[in-house]
Protein backbone atom coordinates (compact mmCIF):
# COMPACT_ATOMS: atom_id res chain seq x y z
CA UNK A 1 0.00 0.00 0.00
CA UNK A 2 1.16 3.29 -1.33
CA UNK A 3 1.08 6.58 0.98
CA UNK A 4 -0.58 9.66 -0.15
CA UNK A 5 1.08 11.64 -3.51
CA UNK A 6 3.03 14.49 -2.80
CA UNK A 7 4.89 17.25 -4.99
CA UNK A 8 3.34 18.70 -8.11
CA UNK A 9 0.34 17.13 -9.31
CA UNK A 10 -1.09 15.95 -5.99
CA UNK A 11 -4.41 17.10 -5.10
CA UNK A 12 -4.92 19.66 -2.69
CA UNK A 13 -4.97 19.48 1.25
CA UNK A 14 -7.73 19.76 2.79
CA UNK A 15 -7.77 23.18 4.41
CA UNK A 16 -7.50 22.79 8.60
CA UNK A 17 -8.04 26.71 9.27
CA UNK A 18 -11.47 27.15 11.50
CA UNK A 19 -14.51 28.20 9.43
CA UNK A 20 -16.60 30.38 10.95
CA UNK A 21 -20.13 29.98 11.51
CA UNK A 22 -21.92 31.86 9.45
CA UNK A 23 -22.71 31.59 5.09
CA UNK A 24 -23.62 33.91 2.95
CA UNK A 25 -24.89 32.31 -0.49
CA UNK A 26 -23.12 29.43 0.02
CA UNK A 27 -19.70 31.04 0.96
CA UNK A 28 -18.07 30.40 3.99
CA UNK A 29 -15.38 32.31 5.81
CA UNK A 30 -12.45 31.34 7.46
CA UNK A 31 -11.54 32.76 11.04
CA UNK A 32 -7.94 33.87 9.84
CA UNK A 33 -6.45 36.66 12.69
CA UNK A 34 -4.95 39.57 11.22
CA UNK A 35 -1.23 40.15 10.57
CA UNK A 36 0.84 41.08 13.91
CA UNK A 37 2.05 44.11 11.77
CA UNK A 38 -0.90 45.50 10.84
CA UNK A 39 -2.38 45.28 14.61
CA UNK A 40 0.84 47.08 15.76
CA UNK A 41 0.43 49.30 12.70
CA UNK A 42 -2.84 49.84 14.32
CA UNK A 43 -1.97 49.96 17.87
CA UNK A 44 0.61 52.62 16.87
CA UNK A 45 -1.92 55.28 14.97
CA UNK A 46 -4.50 54.72 18.39
CA UNK A 47 -1.40 56.28 20.76
CA UNK A 48 -0.34 58.47 18.09
CA UNK A 49 -3.85 60.23 18.04
CA UNK A 50 -4.12 60.59 21.54
CA UNK A 51 -0.77 62.16 21.91
CA UNK A 52 -2.18 64.78 18.80
CA UNK A 53 -5.73 65.45 20.81
CA UNK A 54 -3.88 66.42 23.76
CA UNK A 55 -1.32 68.27 22.18
CA UNK A 56 1.28 66.93 24.10
CA UNK A 57 4.83 68.31 23.73
CA UNK A 58 7.68 68.12 22.47
CA UNK A 59 6.89 65.44 20.24
CA UNK A 60 9.46 65.30 18.20
CA UNK A 61 10.21 68.65 17.59
CA UNK A 62 8.53 72.19 19.11
CA UNK A 63 6.21 73.28 21.51
CA UNK A 64 3.21 71.38 19.85
CA UNK A 65 1.00 72.30 17.28
CA UNK A 66 -1.08 74.61 18.81
CA UNK A 67 1.92 76.67 19.68
CA UNK A 68 3.19 76.07 16.22
CA UNK A 69 0.03 77.17 14.76
CA UNK A 70 0.24 80.50 16.60
CA UNK A 71 3.56 80.94 16.51
CA UNK A 72 3.14 81.06 12.21
CA UNK A 73 -0.29 82.87 12.72
CA UNK A 74 2.14 85.99 14.72
CA UNK A 75 4.72 85.46 11.82
CA UNK A 76 2.41 86.10 9.20
CA UNK A 77 0.59 88.90 10.95
CA UNK A 78 4.11 90.41 11.19
CA UNK A 79 5.27 89.96 7.56
CA UNK A 80 1.84 91.03 6.63
CA UNK A 81 0.10 94.32 8.54
CA UNK A 82 -3.22 95.47 7.90
CA UNK A 83 -3.19 98.65 6.24
CA UNK A 84 -5.12 101.65 8.44
CA UNK A 85 -8.33 102.09 7.77
CA UNK A 86 -7.48 105.68 6.58
CA UNK A 87 -4.39 107.85 5.87
CA UNK A 88 -3.84 111.50 6.57
CA UNK A 89 -5.02 113.28 3.57
CA UNK A 90 -2.04 115.03 3.59
CA UNK A 91 -0.17 111.77 2.69
CA UNK A 92 -3.13 110.77 -0.19
CA UNK A 93 -2.64 114.00 -1.93
CA UNK A 94 0.87 113.23 -2.31
CA UNK A 95 0.32 110.04 -3.94
CA UNK A 96 -2.56 111.07 -5.83
CA UNK A 97 -0.22 114.01 -7.49
CA UNK A 98 2.36 111.29 -8.17
CA UNK A 99 2.21 110.58 -11.69
CA UNK A 100 4.13 107.00 -11.41
CA UNK A 101 1.85 106.08 -8.40
CA UNK A 102 -0.93 106.56 -10.92
CA UNK A 103 0.15 104.68 -13.59
CA UNK A 104 1.13 101.61 -11.37
CA UNK A 105 -2.76 101.83 -9.75
CA UNK A 106 -4.00 101.75 -13.40
CA UNK A 107 -2.64 98.44 -13.62
CA UNK A 108 -4.17 97.07 -9.88
CA UNK A 109 -7.19 98.72 -11.08
CA UNK A 110 -7.18 96.71 -14.29
CA UNK A 111 -6.60 93.66 -12.89
CA UNK A 112 -8.94 94.10 -10.04
CA UNK A 113 -11.39 96.91 -10.32
CA UNK A 114 -12.60 97.00 -13.82
CA UNK A 115 -14.23 93.58 -13.86
CA UNK A 116 -17.14 95.78 -12.02
CA UNK A 117 -16.14 99.32 -12.76
CA UNK A 118 -15.07 99.25 -16.29
CA UNK A 119 -11.42 100.07 -17.37
CA UNK A 120 -12.77 103.35 -18.25
CA UNK A 121 -14.28 103.61 -15.23
CA UNK A 122 -17.90 104.59 -16.31
CA UNK A 123 -19.23 101.44 -14.22
CA UNK A 124 -21.03 98.17 -14.77
CA UNK A 125 -21.98 96.26 -11.88
CA UNK A 126 -20.77 99.08 -9.74
CA UNK A 127 -20.99 102.31 -9.77
CA UNK A 128 -19.92 105.15 -12.11
CA UNK A 129 -15.92 106.11 -10.73
CA UNK A 130 -15.71 109.05 -13.30
CA UNK A 131 -18.43 110.96 -12.22
CA UNK A 132 -19.00 113.26 -9.61
CA UNK A 133 -21.36 111.29 -7.63
CA UNK A 134 -19.96 109.32 -4.97
CA UNK A 135 -22.01 106.80 -2.83
CA UNK A 136 -19.24 106.26 -0.21
CA UNK A 137 -17.62 110.35 -0.40
CA UNK A 138 -14.92 111.46 -3.20
CA UNK A 139 -12.14 112.51 -1.54
CA UNK A 140 -8.96 110.36 -1.10
CA UNK A 141 -9.87 109.94 2.38
CA UNK A 142 -13.08 108.62 1.56
CA UNK A 143 -11.94 106.43 -1.85
CA UNK A 144 -9.16 104.66 0.08
CA UNK A 145 -11.78 103.88 3.23
CA UNK A 146 -13.79 102.56 0.67
CA UNK A 147 -11.51 100.38 -1.36
CA UNK A 148 -9.72 99.75 2.44
CA UNK A 149 -12.78 98.55 3.80
CA UNK A 150 -14.93 97.29 0.82
CA UNK A 151 -18.66 97.35 0.85
CA UNK A 152 -19.31 93.71 1.40
CA UNK A 153 -23.21 93.65 1.22
CA UNK A 154 -22.88 94.87 -2.23
CA UNK A 155 -20.14 92.48 -3.04
CA UNK A 156 -17.22 94.53 -2.86
CA UNK A 157 -14.89 92.97 -1.46
CA UNK A 158 -12.15 94.70 1.55
CA UNK A 159 -9.15 95.33 -0.87
CA UNK A 160 -7.33 95.96 2.48
CA UNK A 161 -6.72 92.26 3.15
CA UNK A 162 -6.13 91.06 -0.36
CA UNK A 163 -4.01 94.12 -1.46
CA UNK A 164 -0.37 94.85 -0.32
CA UNK A 165 -0.38 98.54 1.45
CA UNK A 166 1.95 100.57 -1.77
CA UNK A 167 -0.96 98.99 -4.10
CA UNK A 168 -3.98 99.99 -2.22
CA UNK A 169 -2.88 103.62 -1.79
CA UNK A 170 -1.87 103.64 -5.74
CA UNK A 171 -5.25 102.67 -7.08
CA UNK A 172 -6.68 105.06 -4.34
CA UNK A 173 -4.62 107.55 -6.72
CA UNK A 174 -6.03 106.11 -9.90
CA UNK A 175 -9.39 105.87 -9.10
CA UNK A 176 -9.44 109.35 -7.63
CA UNK A 177 -7.67 110.63 -11.35
CA UNK A 178 -10.68 109.17 -13.10
CA UNK A 179 -13.01 112.00 -11.67
CA UNK A 180 -14.38 114.29 -14.29
CA UNK A 181 -13.15 111.98 -17.48
CA UNK A 182 -16.40 111.20 -18.84
CA UNK A 183 -16.15 108.27 -20.49
CA UNK A 184 -18.98 107.54 -23.00
CA UNK A 185 -22.15 105.42 -22.56
CA UNK A 186 -22.02 105.63 -18.51
CA UNK A 187 -23.72 104.38 -15.80
CA UNK A 188 -26.27 106.45 -14.42
CA UNK A 189 -24.99 108.23 -11.47
CA UNK A 190 -25.28 107.09 -8.00
CA UNK A 191 -25.14 109.09 -4.91
CA UNK A 192 -24.87 112.53 -3.90
CA UNK A 193 -22.49 115.14 -6.51
CA UNK A 194 -19.56 115.92 -4.47
CA UNK A 195 -16.85 119.04 -6.18
CA UNK A 196 -14.13 116.42 -7.69
CA UNK A 197 -10.79 116.11 -5.92
CA UNK A 198 -7.80 118.77 -7.08
CA UNK A 199 -6.22 117.74 -10.50
CA UNK A 200 -2.46 116.68 -9.83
Amino acid sequence: MTGPRTGPGAPPSAPTDKLLDHTYDGIQEYDNPMPRWWLLTFAGTVIFSVIYMFNVGPVGSGKGRIADYDASVAAYKAAHPEPEATLPPEQLAAIVADAGARERGKTVYATNCASCHRADGGGLIGPNLADDAWIHGGTPVDVYRTINLGVLEKGMPNWGKLLKPAQLQEVVAYVVSLQGTNPPNPKPPQGPAQAPAPTP
